[in-house]
């Protein structure tokens, strides 16, 4: 017994040591937090669907290097993308404010940049998380698509450069890939700007026509300028719907190391393994930190270029060999954080800058995404399916594996998170609407910040939603919907998208009402009969609607015609214009 007794205080004596050693070498998490500065490395893929991923409910697409950020890290299942489309996306997500304080909003259907050679773009007073932390001696890098503009006054001010947005390092599309890139029937501008010139060529060759008939018989008294004129119009006109596929092409589909281009045009083929390179060699030359890496990729955007040890090999067609090829990208950037002993010094952050594409349908071939549960898709401003985005967050040690998290973020919150990780402070002279995630991410707080997400399409509110936390209920207000085409369908098939306005999109009063955390897939309006707390609920949203308004300024609108419309003396040109085409290098430098 005594024996037993001795043996029970020595262990005793043991294991309180042990926990006293613990607790003096290891300290909290948010003191390891509060005194190292990650690594971080973002990544974003263009129009992917929430539903396209296996940790996110696809069983039928392998994308088994997301889903092992998932597994070691912390899924968010309510991620919102502040903007249906690619340009005012990524506007938000770079400053952390919804796009319409920035400007970067249309208000005539101009939803996203039309050219390289625009003079709309992320305005020169937005500071970007890019531009904080480098002023705190983060290296920064973007890789891939930028779609945020270029230039204002000439070709090479670069005044919307990413470098002059804070980015040390960038490498790949000032614009974006379009199907237009690879002459596909699936046409961003391409077509409409064939229609159109050719219908002025049979304008004007009839104008010509007339002209000549009537000065030949003496029925018109007119000279014979006004016919050489009309005639060689409309030649020319004929001339510029022949070779305007190959001006978009030379004009559009570039790729830019820094200042300067490097493929004009570019060779399809080699892009992905250029920006591989181009990743890896980043993470080499900066693996002594800190970095922020933003590798904005070129998939799963039409044309869907894909290389050829991928093609075929899924079950969705060119989009699933798209996606399996992106994954494949995904792990050959943690492979290369591996080999540089750079993972457990890095916050990895994997999402999509808006929902799949259901447009994107030729005859019986689908082109884009699924969004899974959610109704609508990219470009439709309030629907879920357009809105709702993959969210991962990966920091071994850190961040704890395998969390999932249903409370309402946003892509905007990136911005604040990023930004408080690097020692700094979010700017008090604007309005941010991100918050930060750290807390929700290690579980030291329950609920989001978030009580109330505004969602737009252009400049326009369609919708809001309420996180009425005491009650653990998510309400969605629809003001504005568009009208599916054709009846009964759930996009606007025979668009690129769809509007936002005009008579294609219904004002709704009493707007639609869901209960997002008993009905997902907004199926079942809720009205005053079905809902006891309809009108309360209204009342609330449409308040806090109100208060919003209240913090908007007005600000030029940089998609807006004048200044989302092509100009020729921006137009960035590796030759004497319009001998655009150049090969500079093979790979990074």
């Amino acid at each position: 017994m005594l024996h037993l007794h001795h043996s029970w205080l020595c262990f005793r004596s043991w294991l309180a040591g042990m926990l006293a050693v613990l607790l003096a070498l290891a300290p909290s998490a948010s003191s390891n937090i509060s005194t190292s500065r990650p690594n971080i490395l973002l990544l974003m893929a263009d129009d992917l669907g929430i539903g396209d991923i296996g940790c996110y409910g696809n069983n039928t697409m392998r994308t088994p290097n997301i889903d092992r950020l998932a597994e070691d890290g912390v899924k968010l299942t309510q991620h919102i993308s502040a903007a249906s489309l690619c340009t005012p996306s990524r506007a938000a997500f770079l400053t952390g404010r919804y796009p319409v304080r920035s400007g970067m909003v249309s208000s005539i259907g101009y939803r996203v940049l039309q050219w390289t050679g625009a003079s709309g773009g992320l305005p020169t007073n937005e500071t970007t998380f890019a531009k904080i932390l480098k002023e705190k001696g983060y290296a920064t890098g973007l890789i891939g698509k930028w779609h945020l503009g270029l230039n204002c006054e000439s070709a090479s001010d670069h005044c919307h450069h990413p470098l002059h947005h804070g980015f040390d390092h960038f490498y790949g599309m000032p614009f974006s890939l379009m199907g237009d890139c690879a002459h596909w029937e699936l046409s961003e501008k391409r077509v409409n700007l064939e229609q159109k010139l050719n219908f002025l060529f049979q304008v004007l060759a009839l104008v010509a026509l007339t002209l000549a008939a009537g000065k030949l018989t003496h029925l018109i008294p007119v000279s014979w300028m006004p016919v050489i004129w009309s005639a060689l119009s409309a030649v020319l006109l004929l001339a510029g719907s022949y070779f305007v596929g190959a001006l978009i092409v030379h004009a559009d589909c570039l790729l830019m190391r820094n200042h300067t281009i490097t493929e004009q045009p570019m060779r399809f083929q080699k892009t992905t393994p250029l920006i591989l390179q181009e990743v890896a060699s980043f993470l080499k030359r900066n693996k002594h930190g800190p970095f922020l890496l933003f590798v904005s990729f070129l998939h799963v955007h039409i044309p869907l270029i894909t290389m050829e040890n991928f093609l075929g090999k899924s079950l969705h067609g060119l989009y699933g060999d798209n996606v399996e090829e992106m994954d494949w990208m995904v792990g050959q950037i943690l492979d290369t954080l591996d080999m540089e002993g750079l993972t457990n010094s890095t916050l990895i952050y994997f999402t999509s800058d808006h929902g799949g594409s259901l447009e994107n349908q030729l005859g019986n071939s689908q082109y884009g995404g699924w969004n899974g549960i959610y109704k609508g898709g990219k470009g439709m401003g309030g629907w879920e399916g357009g809105i709702r985005v993959p969210g991962i967050f990966r920091w071994p040690g850190v961040l704890p594996a395998g969390r999932v998290i249903g409370e309402p973020t946003s892509l905007m919150d990136v911005f604040p998170t990023v930004v408080q990780l690097a020692g700094s402070e979010v700017p008090q002279d604007r309005v941010i609407d991100g918050q930060d995630l750290l807390p929700l991410l290690l579980g030291t707080a329950q609920h989001s910040d978030h009580e109330f997400l505004m969602h737009y399409c252009e400049g326009f509110l369609h919708a809001a939603r309420w996180h009425q936390r005491d009650k653990g209920t998510m309400w969605k207000v629809h003001f504005v919907t568009p009208v599916f085409q054709p009846e009964g369908a759930g996009a606007c098939y025979g668009r690129k998208v769809c509007p936002c306005f005009g008579e294609k999109v219904l004002h709704h009063d009493p707007p639609l009402l869901f209960d997002l955390s008993r009905d997902p897939s907004e199926t079942h309006v809720l009205t005053p009969a079905s809902e006891p707390v309809f009108y309360q609920v209204m009342e609330r949203v449409q308040q806090a609607v109100r208060e919003h308004q209240r913090t908007l300024s007005p600000v030029p609108l940089q998609l807006d015609r004048l200044g989302n419309i092509w100009r020729p003396w921006l137009q960035p040109c590796c030759g004497p214009f319009p001998l655009c085409w150049c090969l500079r290098e093979d790979g990074p430098q």
